[in-house]
């Protein structure tokens, strides 16, 4: 109901607003600042509030009437909308406004309480019937409730447009049209584009299950989560639900682009060109995805955990939220790639890379999987017979590769090495020619280690587990001490004994005497027929053998001569050691000399021109030890 006097509309002057009537403003409510003159029959014809405002202001002073509306929804121009309401003007509901004219209705207590057709019912109508029936106007609905969540909540604004969403998602997009009402007027009878009613001929592809990916990356992090959250107790796939928040982390993490490549290029949609983009606190939206995301496991997965892990790193996230990602990738370690495990320490240390990071995820890794400790380490003919172990052995083929990769940094502690082999039990590797090459790239980066140190890291490595190249290589690599090259010889020659020996066993088995034959029965005969296939399969291979067995001889004459080489000269150094420590040598060194005894038969000189003890010990060493050529 208007005052006396029809008002056509209002204007503003500074900060104050007036309405075209013929009658004098009593009233003045006040708005975020903004005056409002107003009269106080139409205000108190449709709002409750405001009437028990005034019904309270009554007295017996006269004039105008000044009070202030606190924290009132959408502001001084929402205030406006409802003013107009008041005064008969006709008022536009759009989805972009709906909600703040509901939760501002609700607020002057616009009921029919106060007038029939209030703003609160017409509003109510709106939302029901035509916002949360459409799925590009429930997003944009969402995106408004920022302001007035806890109102919205109140009047369960915000848990319709979810439930809402939820129900379009779950429900196949061909019944509500291409994909969803949003794009009614974009589709033609027959199923073409339709451009300002005109028909394209361009025909709608078919909607895939992440169609909505794109459009409810536009809502903040909270609405997004609650979203998430009701789709899941819709029962939407956790793959699906995944897929959003990979896409939606994408979109605001900017670090992520760099590991997720050729996965963040996604088509907008129709709906998504009326939108705009959340602000997103990026530490906020990393702690809040991390608690959202599903227990799943596969390659693109763990990519993308260990992307997120690098970002909070960056981030500085709490610790709750780091430990639930290094939890959640060691559990499928087994499917992680060395660049994605290469993360740089972005803190104050000395190292290159978080390594304390990769050995606590080798830790969950293992304590996920019980039985990896008490598997037996297979032999080199059984590799692919144990299918329970091969997570264990692409762990630790992966943790071989990053030691390899991370040894180079001139930082990195002898002990930190040791710690990342030695997290994994000793039956996940068939082979160490993996852990050799990593420990020999460390020597080669860490000239200066003693020679105790480097014993101690050799350790690690089981000779009996190289292979004949990595063998070959370890007996003729000056890096390694002396001990462990001893071993390694060792090991070597008792390998090709045993080659040498299986290669003569069947040597002579070929050429043993034929038995004789006799008459046998079917069953006998079978067996006949099948060990004369065997026999014909060893006369096939033997002259490959008769080749292999001499290159073995000769290798076997040149390491036993090189060894008995080692040992003589092993047996001068001892001798070099034990005359050293004599008094005699002492005397003569300090200017004594002693008095020769009569069973003494040779003089008291040393030889100016025999070996020296170091010499002794370098001329072996010299000798024995080729230039050492790169194995890998």
């Amino acid at each position: 109901m208007a005052p006396a006097g029809k008002v056509t509309g209002f204007y503003r002057e500074g900060n104050d607003w007036f309405c075209n009537a013929s009658l004098v403003s009593d009233v003045t409510l006040v708005v975020d600042g903004v005056n409002f003159h107003l009269h106080k029959f139409p205000l108190v014809s449709r709002c409750g509030r405001i009437a028990k405002i005034l019904e309270a202001a009554q007295g017996p002073h006269e004039g105008t009437l000044l009070t202030t509306l606190e924290d009132f929804p959408g502001g001084s121009d929402i205030f406006l909308v409802a003013v107009k309401f008041c005064y008969s003007i006709r008022v536009e509901y759009t989805p972009r406004n709906i909600v703040i004219i509901y939760c501002a209705a609700d607020y002057l207590e616009m009921t029919e309480e106060y007038g029939e057709d209030n703003l609160l019912l017409k509003a109510d109508a709106y939302f029901h019937k035509n916002t949360i029936r459409n799925w590009k106007d429930c997003i944009l609905a969402l995106q408004t409730c920022d302001p007035v969540i806890p109102r919205a909540d109140k009047l369960e604004i915000i848990s319709k447009c979810l439930n809402a969403l939820s129900v379009m998602v779950c429900t196949d997009p061909s019944l509500f049209g291409w994909p969803m009402l949003m794009y009614g007027s974009l589709q033609s009878p027959g199923g073409s584009i339709l451009w300002n009613g005109i028909n394209t001929g361009a025909r709608i592809q078919t909607i895939e299950s992440d169609w909505w990916f794109e459009d409810i990356s536009y809502l903040a992090v909270p609405l997004f989560q609650r979203l998430i959250q009701t789709m899941e107790a819709r029962g939407i796939r956790h793959e699906n639900l995944a897929g959003a928040m990979m896409y939606y982390c994408r979109k605001y993490l900017p670090g992520l682009g760099r590991w997720q490549s050729g996965q963040s290029g996604k088509t907008r949609t129709v709906a998504s060109f009326s939108m705009t983009p959340a602000a997103v606190d990026q530490k906020v939206l990393l702690e809040s995805v991390v608690n959202l995301l599903p227990e799943l496991k596969g390659k693109s997965f763990c990519r993308f955990l260990l992307g997120l892990l690098r970002v909070a790193l960056i981030l500085g996230v709490n610790h709750t939220c780091q430990d639930s990602l290094e939890r959640r990738i060691g559990m499928q370690l087994d499917l992680a790639s060395l660049d994605g495990l290469l993360i740089p320490s972005y803190s104050d240390s000395d190292t290159l890379y978080h390594t304390d990071c990769v050995e606590r995820m080798i830790l969950h890794f293992i304590s996920s999987e019980p039985a990896v400790a008490t598997t037996p380490a297979p032999s080199s003919f059984e590799i692919g017979t144990s299918p329970s172990s091969d997570p264990l052995r692409r762990v630790a083929k992966l943790v071989d590769s990053y030691i390899a990769e991370v040894a180079s940094d001139v930082n990195l502690k002898p002990g930190k090495i040791r710690s990342l082999a030695e997290a994994l039990p000793e039956s996940s590797r068939s082979l160490h020619d993996g852990l050799y090459r990593a420990i020999d790239i460390y020597f080669k980066a860490h000239p200066w280690l003693s020679d105790k140190e480097k014993e101690q890291l050799c350790n690690m490595i089981d000779f009996q587990k190289l292979s004949i190249d990595a063998c070959a290589h370890a007996s003729q690599n000056d890096r390694l001490p002396l001990r462990v090259v001893l071993q390694v010889l060792f090991f070597e020659q008792l390998q090709l004994r045993t080659a040498l020996a299986g290669c003569l066993h069947v040597l002579d088995t070929e050429s043993a005497p034929a038995a004789p034959v006799a008459v046998t029965g079917p069953t006998d005969m079978a067996g006949q027929i099948v060990q004369r296939d065997g026999w014909v399969t060893v006369v096939r291979e033997n002259q490959g053998l008769k080749v292999d067995l001499e290159r073995m001889k000769s290798r076997v004459g040149e390491l036993e001569e090189e060894f008995s080489k080692i040992k003589q000269e092993m047996r001068k150094v001892t001798k070099s050691h034990s005359y050293l420590s004599s008094p005699r040598f002492l005397a003569r060194r300090i200017g004594c000399k002693l008095l020769p005894q009569s069973s003494d038969t040779q003089p008291d000189v040393v030889e100016s021109t025999g070996p020296t003890p170091r010499s002794s010990i370098e001329q072996p060493r010299s000798s024995r030890h080729r230039k050492s050529s790169s194995l890998f």
